[in-house]
């Protein structure tokens, strides 16, 4: 094949998702697709009030019902406890603390008879007091959540580096507000759900959407008393997943304990009014926050207090300052900064991890009171994040070790994409009719190769290549829709020489994958995408090896393109893999072109104050945002986004542009729409006709940029894309609301009802 005519090279192209023909003709398999012979139906009976004693359980009368298999309560299983915080259990025997809080549990033939057995069962309560507000819930002598601690506080955190202090006395300017953040859920199109089944050797299957396979093994296995070898977990195909599938939750373990009790397997589906209630949400967030500068715009210092709902039960939700204190610490250059956070229990439902890990929480105050801090200092809002952004092999003061950054790029050219200097001064100097429009910008910062939180944070693979030069991947990448599958065979087919079609990638199994920690912190394609590159790199090694032996040619003189081995100095074609591999296995080597490769980043855990460089590298982004607002009736129409975005070497465009789109959808519903309404515990609009999610059609046109840093450790440069989309589109639209409207809102959602309540009550700030 001529130089002229060969494929464009792998990495850079923008190749369709491998998956998306199994997608859009429906051969893939969701959860609710998987079904077993003998398989029974399981159905969970959760609490009727937020906060109680439970008296009695009687379940007679669902265990008359035809079909019913087993009826399980408290006092049926074994109660380990689980979760972050070892506060939670798969029934509760004794209190229930939020209306999520698990009581019993049906096995049936059919899903219809175990949700009419939940109904029959009676449970006599006694209620008690509960506490629903954090900042109540926070105070000296409150209401305790779990009566047994000395007070609500599940965790909290500190950190600081440099002298506040100091830094305020040098300050020109000095601006402090409080901002709420507010429950939203992940709203996954496909529901929660698992299969599990024993075999005759008491070996357990389970059928599972979740999103770290071999950490979720290891912990079930804890949970139901069955040794983790024996436990097989096989992934099936995840209807959306945006970190509500971190974590193990009480439906799970239930549904081994069914399947235990009656000797067959079991399946377990959510439906959409107990996704809504019942799965994990984002944390809501009460941030005060303080920070200063100097006269040309330097800033000087960053405060920060935060209170955050913990609700009932600890999940991962609670551990997302560890992610917030790094945006607060090193978005941007600050020489002094402090950050204090506490977690409290209530009644409430309990947060969990979600799509930018805390990072929305922290961005959003941080950009608006930046866009106060430039009005105050009569400074155009890019020139003073300009002024303040760093530069490639910076260090911050918490230790994050910035090798590539790209923040001032993505600053100047999303500023220039779209027109900010031009449409600024425009939108100041309109009109005062009913529609104004305002534009604004937010940045932001967030790991791009995973966190080091465990002592292990890499990724096996495993790869071979067959006797036609097929290639199969099988690695340890969990794919959730995010397109991990083809961007690790672009990576390992850029590194091989063989083309992205003649790959299949494996992953979905834990007898057959290896080690991975799991699809979170944007890691996937940094680490999973070195582990694929660094077996490649082997297998080719050793192809060229072998066909240097065959051919009597150097191995120096050999290259593999498109699946052929060609002479490097004038690309002729002298054989191809398929044939090498064949020779491999009937000659007298008689080998196989098999290898295997476990990469752990170079990242760090930090030490006991938080200090260290917690992720191999990291990603930025601006993002601008143009907006109309009517202000009679309070509705904002977003008009343009401009996203710019450092995710090094874009290895797919096509799937990266997706991300971006995701990701803007998903923060201009935060931003305008979303709101999960908990009163008393209690959530009242869990269906999709109460809960609004920005739509399609509502999307405005999105103008999407690259800033590719390479970063010198990412597998072809390349760093994490999956979260950085959803971070910094709140406060842009915040922003542009207050260009246009001259009100600085400090809390979310936007919605028109409340927007043109606050601009009736008069011009400011809220």
């Amino acid at each position: 094949m001529s130089e002229s005519t060969r494929p464009r090279g792998a990495v850079g192209a923008p190749i369709p998702k491998l998956d998306a023909p199994e997608r859009v003709t429906g051969r893939i398999r969701y959860i609710h697709e998987i079904g077993l012979p003998r398989m029974l139906h399981g159905a969970v009976l959760r609490a009727e009030v937020p906060h109680a004693r439970i008296v009695r359980v009687d379940t007679s009368r669902a265990l008359s019902l035809p079909g019913v298999r087993a009826v399980l309560t408290g006092a049926d299983v074994p109660l380990v406890p689980f979760g972050h915080g070892r506060d939670n259990t798969a029934l509760k025997a004794d209190f229930v603390r939020c209306i999520r809080d698990e009581v019993a549990a049906v096995a049936a033939d059919t899903e219809e008879i175990a949700r009419e057995a939940c109904r029959r069962i009676r449970v006599e309560y006694e209620p008690l007091p509960a506490i629903f507000d954090p900042e109540e819930a926070a105070r000296p002598g409150a209401l305790r959540v779990w009566p047994e601690r000395e007070d609500n506080l599940a965790f909290n955190y500190h950190y600081d580096h440099g002298d506040v202090a100091a830094g305020e006395a040098e300050s020109d300017a000095v601006v402090e507000g409080t901002y709420r953040l507010h429950y939203v859920t992940h709203a996954c199109l496909g529901t929660s759900g698992i299969v599990a089944a024993f075999d005759s050797d008491g070996r357990l299957t389970l059928h599972s959407v979740t999103q770290v396979p071999f950490l979720y093994r290891r912990d079930m296995s804890r949970i139901v008393g069955v040794p983790p070898e024996h436990i097989r977990v096989i992934q099936a195909a995840i209807g959306g997943g945006f970190g509500s599938k971190l974590d193990i939750y009480p439906y799970e373990p239930i549904a081994i304990f069914l399947a235990r009790a009656t000797g067959r397997p079991v399946r377990i589906l959510f439906d959409r009014g107990e996704e809504f209630r019942d799965s994990p949400t984002r944390q809501p967030a009460i941030v005060h926050l303080r920070s200063g500068a100097r006269r040309d715009g330097t800033l000087t210092f960053r405060t920060a207090r935060l209170l955050l709902d913990n609700g009932a039960h600890t999940s991962w939700g609670a551990t997302t300052p560890f992610v917030m204190m790094q945006t607060f610490s090193s978005l941007y250059r600050v020489p002094h900064a402090a950050f204090d956070a506490e977690v409290v229990y209530t009644h409430n439902p309990y947060a969990g991890s979600f799509r930018g890990y805390g990072n929305l929480q922290a961005t959003f105050p941080i950009e608006v009171q930046l866009d106060e801090l430039a009005e105050s200092l009569g400074i155009d809002p890019l020139e003073l994040r300009l002024r303040n952004a760093q530069v490639p092999g910076e260090v911050t003061g918490q230790g994050l070790v910035f090798q590539s950054c790209g923040l001032a790029e993505c600053l100047r050219t999303a500023a220039a994409a779209s027109g900010w200097e031009e449409k600024r001064r425009a939108y100041a100097q309109a009109g005062e009719g009913p529609l104004r429009r305002g534009i604004g910008m937010a940045s932001m910062v967030h790991t791009g190769g995973g966190a080091k939180i465990y002592h292990s944070d890499g990724c096996g693979t495993v790869l071979t290549v067959d006797d036609f030069g097929s290639v199969t991947l099988v690695t340890g990448a969990t794919e959730i829709g995010q397109g991990s599958e083809t961007v690790l065979a672009q990576i390992a087919a850029e590194e091989l020489g063989i083309p992205v079609d003649r790959f299949t990638v494996v992953n979905s199994d834990t007898q057959v994958k290896p080690w991975d920690v799991g699809v979170h912190a944007s890691r996937t394609t940094f680490i999973a995408g070195n582990a694929a590159r660094m077996a490649a790199n082997k297998a080719r090694r050793k192809l060229l090896d072998a066909a240097a032996e065959q051919l009597g040619v150097p191995a120096g003189d050999l290259e593999i393109r498109d699946g052929d081995v060609v002479r490097a100095s004038d690309g002729k074609v002298l054989t191809d893999v398929g044939r090498v591999v064949r020779k491999l296995h009937f000659a007298t080597r008689y080998d196989v072109v098999t290898t295997t490769a476990y990469y752990e980043p170079p990242s760090a855990m930090q030490d006991p104050g938080f200090k260290g460089n917690v992720s191999p590298t990291y990603s930025f982004a601006t993002h601008v945002v143009e907006v109309e607002v009517d202000v009679e009736t309070g509705v904002i129409r977003p008009l343009r986004v401009t996203a710019v975005h450092d995710a090094g070497r874009v290895i797919n465009p096509l799937g990266a542009l997706g991300q971006v789109e995701g990701g803007v959808a998903m923060g201009l519903g935060y931003a305008m729409t979303e709101d999960l309404v908990i009163r008393e515990g209690r959530v009242l609009n869990g269906s999709f006709r109460d809960y609004k999610l920005f739509t399609a059609p509502e999307m405005p046109e999105v103008d999407v940029r690259w800033v590719e840093t390479a970063d010198p450790d990412g597998p072809f440069g390349a760093k994490g894309i999956g979260e950085a989309p959803a971070i910094c589109i709140a406060p842009a639209v915040v922003n542009a609301v207050y260009q246009a409207t001259g009100r600085r809102f400090r809390s979310l959602p936007l919605r028109p009802e409340r927007v043109a309540l606050e601009l009736a009550r008069g011009e400011g700030e809220e």
